[in-house]
């Protein structure tokens, strides 16, 4: 299988080169030519797979470089062992007849990221062997929280690699910041930004589009990646879990051969859902994708009119991994929506670049709005959700899959849509204690430490030991530079 990139049709490249250069020369982002077929029959017979293998069989059509012996010790690497609670990567839970939580948060960060962030580092490596990249691979990562820890978990030192994370100095959540300010690895760096994650993303793809600099790294012995979404080998592991979770309610009786589910998705920067549409592209049977954002509604609005505008207030919620006003994987949606069209994603594109706005076509927003619905819920509401889910189903759920449960009920209610719906819940609620605590009603402590055994006492959850073994853990990282000054921590660290 081949991939060519969203903004240069005659580009041509292998898996293991797109996941190596994580982004297109020309900016474009890589996606595959064709997609691999999913039927019926598949279906039965992954559901009666584990994960480790339903992850096999997904990746084995995306990634033909890879031998099967390769692509299994790989996912065992990142997902056998005690690398997730309970052996089980994705566990689903059941709320009531139509509706079921798919938990991606039992990795080593608690959150959803390390269901591909555990995997791309055994592929990366690997991927720059098989495409003669012969270089260390430097990997700079733009984070609203969650993405840069799971990176610098998952990278901590691999051979061959180095990894920097850029995050908003003031815009994650003080267990977020904390986990990554106090990373171990000899390969990694953290730099905090004075701006918010949309800055941080412009500056790392600033930094992808400088000729001057890929020469001075690459004198330097040094190759660029990324870690973030825009690198197909980031979304290509995610695709997994949206086909895991339909076989297994499959596998439990829950859902008949052939019969249609919705997935509701909490969404800031688009990858998360994209890659379940990929997954129905393949042939997964999805009726409608439900692309929940919080105050920060530019997706909203998108799908609604079709206009992307990114001319509007950014406001810091109490969900700050959807804190996002640029969604940089629309631009592989927008690409298919396009019939495949790269002059005209780029002028899209250069359009986004140059004003903040672009407008969708009136056929190609029929064909968005076919697949997807728009909804946004503001902090005080996903707080609400928080409270009522924990008193109806005794079920704690983190501030970003409240936004999801609050979208799903606002759907439903306007649409009388009964479709079974799973609800992908991206984030343990103890990474956000003071904001769950609050929603509670529940006084909250200070200290990060006391909200973790005031949330255990509350929900007779244990506290996530990754999370509990931050206490005594030193701060290694205090740098903070502003967006222009990125570059120079990027020289500074590769040196």
């Amino acid at each position: 299988m081949n991939y060519t990139s969203t903004r240069d049709n005659s580009r041509q490249v292998t898996a293991a080169e797109a996941i190596v250069q994580g982004i297109s020369p020309e900016g474009g982002l890589f996606v595959p030519k064709t997609m691999p077929s999913l039927t019926e029959q598949d279906l039965a017979a992954l559901s009666q797979m584990s994960y480790t293998e339903r992850a096999q069989w997904v990746l084995e059509g995306f990634l033909p470089e890879w031998t099967g012996e390769e692509l299994s010790a790989a996912i065992e690497a990142a997902y056998g062992g005690d690398r997730f609670e309970d052996g089980d990567p994705a566990p689903l839970s059941r709320l009531d007849e139509s509706c079921y939580l798919l938990e991606l948060w039992h990795g080593p960060t608690c959150a959803f990221k390390d269901m591909a962030l555990q995997l791309l580092p055994k592929l990366l490596p690997a991927a720059a062997k098989k495409s003669g990249c012969g270089k260390e691979i430097a990997i700079l990562v733009a984070t609203s929280g969650d993405t840069g820890k799971a990176a610098l978990e998952g990278f901590r030192d691999v051979p061959g690699t180095r990894i920097q994370v850029f995050y908003p100095e003031d815009g994650v959540s003080p267990m977020q910041k904390r986990q990554m300010t106090t990373q171990q690895g000899e390969n990694v760096s953290v730099v905090g930004i004075r701006g918010n994650f949309d800055d941080a993303q412009s500056g790392v793809k600033r930094i992808f589009g400088d000729g001057q600099m890929a020469k001075t790294l690459g004198e330097r012995g040094f190759s660029l990646s990324s870690a973030n979404s825009i690198n197909w080998g980031r979304l290509v592991p995610q695709i997994v879990y949206y086909i895991s979770a339909y076989c297994q309610l499959l596998a439990d009786g829950e859902l008949q051969p052939g019969e249609q589910v919705n997935f509701c998705v909490p969404t800031g920067n688009f990858g998360n859902i994209l890659a379940g549409y990929y997954a129905k592209e393949m042939g997964l049977p999805v009726k409608t994708f439900l692309c929940a954002s919080n105050r920060n509604n530019v997706l909203t609005d998108f799908i609604a009119t079709g206009r992307y505008d990114r001319n509007r207030t950014f406001y810091t919620t109490t969900s700050p991994s959807m804190d996002i006003l640029i969604s940089s994987n629309l631009e592989r949606l927008v690409y298919l929506l396009t019939g495949r069209n790269d002059a005209e994603t780029r002028e899209k594109m250069k359009a986004l670049g140059e004003t903040g706005v672009y407008q969708l076509t009136g056929a190609e927003l029929s064909a968005l709005q076919r697949e997807f619905y728009g909804g946004c819920c503001g902090d005080e509401d996903a707080a609400q959700t928080i409270r009522e889910t924990f008193r109806e189903y005794s079920y704690l759920c983190d501030p970003h899959t409240a936004v999801a449960m609050n979208v799903w009920k606002q759907y439903r209610k306007r649409t009388g849509d009964q479709t079974k719906t799973i609800i992908l819940s991206t984030a343990s609620p103890y990474k956000f204690g003071d904001t769950v605590l609050a929603a509670l009603g529940e006084t909250c402590p200070g200290d990060d430490f006391a909200r973790l055994e005031a949330l255990e006492r509350i929900s007779g959850l244990p506290v996530p030991a990754s999370l509990a073994a931050l206490r005594d853990a030193r701060r290694r990282f205090e740098e903070v530079c502003t967006p222009e000054e990125m570059g120079e921590q990027v020289l500074s660290f590769l040196q």
